[in-house]
């Protein structure tokens, strides 16, 4: 499977007002993609094309809820309708509720699952068709570590994550059936420095926030671009993700016990914050169209998301330390041999 160059693709991005979403957005722009972004904030698609457009790219903009199936055919359709073709379909948007499951109303669940699960379903949707006729192209989904490991506090998020999993999983296999070279990427992000806790409702009394430390978003947008050219199943991003993600697999109960030592306090800041404050749940609110968040200060560097896109040297580095590994035990074994005798 062949990806184009960034500079030859037309590329879709959804929920790109803020956060990772913009800050793709100007990315492949830069390379030299025609984009194509969409969002439920108007003001904020409309700065970020002209942003792209002063810097001498070339987007345009299609206002759409992404719980409504007919607005995501539409941007599938504009794209194609202004560019003639689609490469690369970038889904980002997501909402969320952080409050305890039994604090969170079937109207609230159900919201979080529409916008963050079936929204993700509905870009697949109306993205195939254009893909499937020009030959090939990437579906990159903008998935969560919570799809991997549920965090409290967050159950409809971490469910809908977890059910966009079992989605491309399924997707991607029916598309190998097929014989189709179609990528199709999940991309885990690790706790994010994006305005999404400035955006998503909270009952639990204050301002929330992800679990520290955070990543910048720019990691984020380094793991989309190069999937947009190397086909890629699945990129957990950053440090912190990769380490949770093996312990879920050695042992959940341990998890468990980590996170009801560090999960019902390291997701609550100490501003006040009441359940009326405004929030993007059922509709866009303004204020917050930009790429990072209030939480620079905790953020950290990664270093094995570099491996990850330098495979070759990643497994060059595994068959080395597995040879040292077991010219050690070999040489560990003789020496006891030896002064045993």
């Amino acid at each position: 499977m062949q990806l184009k160059p960034i500079s030859q693709q037309v590329v879709a991005i959804i929920g790109a007002s803020s956060g990772i979403g913009r800050l793709a957005a100007l990315k492949f722009a830069q390379r030299g993609a025609k984009v194509v972004v969409a969002a439920r904030s108007e003001p904020g698609l409309k700065s970020l094309v002209e942003e792209i457009r002063s810097a001498g790219g070339e987007a345009i903009s299609v206002v759409a809820d992404v719980s409504e199936f007919e607005q995501v055919k539409a941007v599938a359709e504009k794209t194609v309708a202004e560019y003639g073709r689609l490469d690369t379909w970038v889904h980002t948007a997501a909402t969320g509720i952080l409050a305890p499951f039994e604090k969170i109303t079937p109207q609230e669940f159900a919201r979080v699952v529409d916008v963050t699960l079936m929204g993700q379903v509905y870009g697949a949707m109306v993205a195939l068709p254009h893909l499937k006729r020009e030959g090939r192209g990437a579906l990159i989904h903008i998935s969560s570590v919570e799809g991997r490991r549920s965090l409290p506090l967050q159950s409809p998020y971490s469910t809908a994550k977890h059910g966009l999993e079992g989605f491309l999983e399924a997707l991607r296999v029916e598309l190998q059936h097929e014989q189709l070279p179609i990528s199709v990427t999940s991309i885990l992000p690790s706790v994010i420095n994006t305005p999404y806790y400035n955006k998503v409702r909270t009952k639990l009394g204050v301002k929330p926030t992800g679990i520290p430390p955070y990543y910048q978003p720019d990691i984020v947008v380094d793991a989309i671009l190069y999937a947009a050219e190397h086909p890629t199943r699945d990129f957990i991003v950053g440090d912190v993700g990769k380490i949770l993600d093996l312990l879920q697999k050695v042992s959940p109960s341990l998890v468990d016990s980590l996170l009801l030592l560090v999960g019902f306090a390291g997701q609550r800041t100490t501003e006040p914050k009441s359940e009326d404050a405004p929030d993007n749940v059922f509709a866009p609110i303004s204020g917050y169209d930009r790429v990072e968040g209030d939480f620079s200060n905790l953020a950290i560097p990664t270093f094995l998301d570099w491996l990850d896109m330098n495979p070759y040297l990643k497994w060059s580095a595994l068959a080395f330390t597995a040879f040292a590994v077991f010219g050690t035990a070999m040489f560990l074994d003789g020496w006891h041999s030896r002064n045993e005798v």
